[in-house]
């Protein structure tokens, strides 16, 4: 029998619709509140001093459909530019500095894999697209794939052997970018891992292939449109938090100080939309899409995948989503939660056993990159597995 919450979300047709996410006190959410206090402490002690793990962060998580914590530190903008000579920020005066919020959108990075990887699926389901179909049934002129058999599985396993990335942004226009994906080749052996920028864009060019429509809006009609996403889509954000004044010999592009323009290199030079990067996103909007997969696909009276789909997707060795990496997070990890980082700070980790997910965004890059330290998001997960036991 549904819960009277259920009852309630019941749409005209008398189907049940999941729960919406809503703000309510650990207590509610079955989570030990002393854990959480932990949790946002750490998180604000990321953004203090004066080289901080981020100039600013947002946290979320929750259990069910409560979000337990939602709290914003630090700064979205701190920074007016980096000097190598010093090895610090250029700050900008604090009348001009710009505090980080609930709703700051952040440069997700990576995370856009999962959305792309939810697309993928998406396909799969409607039977558009096989998972053990070969890239070159799709993209025959894509040779090197279609000639090394590399699969639409291998793309979302990151086990085509394709090598991690391609100097995109070193090319002179969009003909020059496409010869080189299309004649990219394996380095790798196929069916073993190698992390890879290269798979989801070839992913994209698949899906773009059997849909006729670009990334950007198979992500905003199939996936943020129906889960009332307002806040997540590509590019340009001006609203979003800094990220890095990018200049050589640091980065890979001379662009200065970056705010609400994709971070990532190779995703500015194909036009800020990317299988590999190029979505903002809040906290908040995160925090519904991590329900949205806990929930089996539904959320409200939306559902963008059927369970058995979603199974698929965070089922060993994970279709886009990583699993069960304590490196970031921490005591979650285990029993098959699932997540992803993000370059420029962010991450998520969604945790089906014990039905919580917490969300941590971050600037980590402002005002430029430094070598990646994960120890803060295991952190933050680590306070959500013990909120778990704790109650």
């Amino acid at each position: 029998m549904p819960s009277l919450e259920q009852a309630c979300e019941c749409g005209g047709s008398g189907e049940l619709s999941a729960p919406r996410l809503r703000n309510d006190t650990p207590e509610r959410a079955g989570l030990d509140s002393g854990e959480l206090a932990r949790l946002v402490t750490g998180v604000r002690a990321l953004t203090a001093g004066e080289r901080p793990w981020a100039a600013g962060a947002v946290v979320v998580a929750g259990r069910g459909p409560v979000i337990a914590v939602e709290e914003a530190v630090g700064w979205a903008v701190r920074y007016t530019a980096y000097d190598p000579r010093t090895d610090a920020g250029v700050p900008l005066p604090p009348a001009a500095r710009v505090r980080t919020t609930v709703t700051t959108p952040f440069d997700l990075a990576s995370l856009t894999k999962l959305f792309t990887a939810v697309a993928a699926v998406q396909q799969i389901e409607r039977g558009t697209l096989g998972i053990d179909a070969r890239v070159g049934a799709y993209l025959p002129e894509f040779r090197a794939a279609a000639k090394h058999g590399i699969t639409v599985r291998e793309l979302l396993t990151h086990t085509s052997g394709l090598r991690p990335e391609l100097p995109l942004y070193d090319c002179a226009d969009d003909t020059e970018r496409l010869a080189l994906l299309r004649a990219e080749r394996p380095v790798g052996v196929p069916g073993t891992y190698t992390y890879s920028d290269l798979n989801p864009l070839l992913l994209q060019h698949v899906l773009q292939r059997v849909t006729g429509r670009p990334l950007d809006v198979l992500v905003h009609e199939g996936i943020t449109r129906p889960l009332g996403m307002t806040a997540t889509g590509f590019g340009p954000c001006p609203g979003a938090a800094a990220t890095e004044d990018q200049r050589r010999p640091w980065a890979k592009a001379d662009r200065g100080m970056l705010r609400g323009e994709v971070h990532d290199e190779n995703a500015w030079a194909l036009g800020g939309v990317a299988g590999h990067a190029g979505l903002f996103s809040t906290g908040r909007d995160l925090a519904v899409f991590c329900r949205t997969l806990l929930a089996g696909g539904s959320y409200g009276p939306a559902r963008i995948l059927g369970p058995d789909f979603v199974e698929l997707l965070l089922t060993p060795p994970g279709l886009g989503f990583a699993l069960d990496q304590p490196w970031f997070m921490g005591e979650l990890a285990g029993r098959g939660a699932a997540g992803h980082t993000g370059f420029t700070g962010t991450s998520l980790v969604l945790d089906p056993a014990t039905d919580t997910f917490v969300v941590l965004l971050a600037n980590t890059v402002h005002p430029r990159r430094r070598l990646p330290d994960s120890r803060p998001r295991a952190e933050a997960a680590t306070r959500v597995a013990r909120a778990v036991r704790g109650r």
